[in-house]
């Protein structure tokens, strides 16, 4: 007898549990399903009925719509223009007379989706290439979205191009773009020489984002007839090439920030040492010295970067 309650009462804690299994499991797979990304069912179908003109369908000339390619957005299995642009089914569905249809996921600083929530989208699959440093480089900080520097709607990014890449960066860098239309520059306006030469603009652990350690490393990749060692340095050479010249451009040969002697003299004392470029007013023969005019100091301090003979110590040979 008591063998047959206690099964019974087993049995009725059994079906007491099924039934709310029953009960519970409909509710959690209704918060699932409420929870789970509500993508449109054609893809990118759905979109181009709306969405049809050329600057969007210029995606299909890109990287990103490469069917073959497992990683591309496009690519097998993938989730095609909602991978970066979010679930649309909610924005392609209907929607009620009087209310905004459900915002998609936007590109740009001024396209109202938070820049970070952009970014987050871009970084899932570019992060790699981009590396470490971009977290908390001076792009970052300044909240700069991908897509106010690339285009990933068409064939060519004008950023990835030589030609074109300048021009995308003076958008917000004014100061440079001044700097480049000066008489001596970096041939950047002629396109032989990109931004992207000297900096690396993804965040870099250096000043002003250089693509090397110092200043000095990253002129001395094209400039490598001034890296030395020398017998003789010129100290504020192998300090900073930052201390003479103007790396984005100058009214100077040779882009320097001050013209010869005034530019020696902010560290050399002219004092004792004919080193004003004075005119024929100013010297007692009335003719104007041809050693103090022209290239003045560099008349005879001609090997300015540094000297190896054993007598350059005054960088005069």
């Amino acid at each position: 007898m008591t063998a047959t309650l206690q099964s019974c009462r087993q049995g009725g804690v059994f079906l007491l549990a099924m039934a709310l299994i029953a009960i519970v499991a409909p509710a959690v797979a209704s918060a699932q399903d409420d929870e789970a990304p509500n993508y449109s069912r054609k893809g990118a179908d759905t979109c181009f009925q709306c969405h049809d003109d050329q600057t969007v369908l210029g995606v299909f000339r890109t990287k990103h719509a490469v069917p073959s390619d497992p990683n591309s957005p496009f690519g097998h299995g993938q989730l095609q223009c909602e991978a970066c642009h979010g679930p649309g089914g909610d924005h392609s569905g209907r929607v009620r007379r009087g209310k905004e249809r459900p915002p998609m996921v936007r590109f740009g600083s001024d396209s109202g989706t938070p820049v970070a929530e952009q970014n987050a989208y871009c970084t899932n699959c570019h992060l790699t290439s981009i590396g470490f440093a971009w977290h908390g480089s001076a792009h970052d900080i300044n909240t700069v979205a991908c897509a106010d520097c690339h285009d990933s709607h068409v064939e060519r990014d004008p950023v990835l191009s030589t030609a074109t890449q300048a021009d995308v960066c003076f958008d917000c860098h004014q100061q440079q773009r001044t700097q480049s239309m000066k008489p001596y520059a970096h041939p950047i306006r002629q396109g032989k020489m990109d931004c992207s030469g000297c900096h690396n603009t993804h965040g870099e652990t250096t000043d002003g984002l250089l693509a090397r350690a110092t200043l000095n490393d990253t002129c001395y990749d094209c400039h490598a007839e001034n890296r030395g060692p020398y017998l003789w340095e010129h100290a504020p050479v192998a300090e900073d090439c930052g201390n003479c010249h103007d790396p984005h451009g100058s009214n100077y040969p040779g882009m320097l920030s001050l013209r010869a002697p005034t530019l020696c003299q902010s560290c050399h004392s002219q004092s004792g040492h004919p080193s004003l470029p004075q005119d024929e007013r100013g010297l007692p023969s009335a003719t104007p010295s041809q050693y103090l005019l022209g290239q003045s100091c560099l008349n005879c301090h001609d090997q300015v970067h540094g000297s190896n003979h054993p007598s350059g110590s005054k960088l005069m040979r």
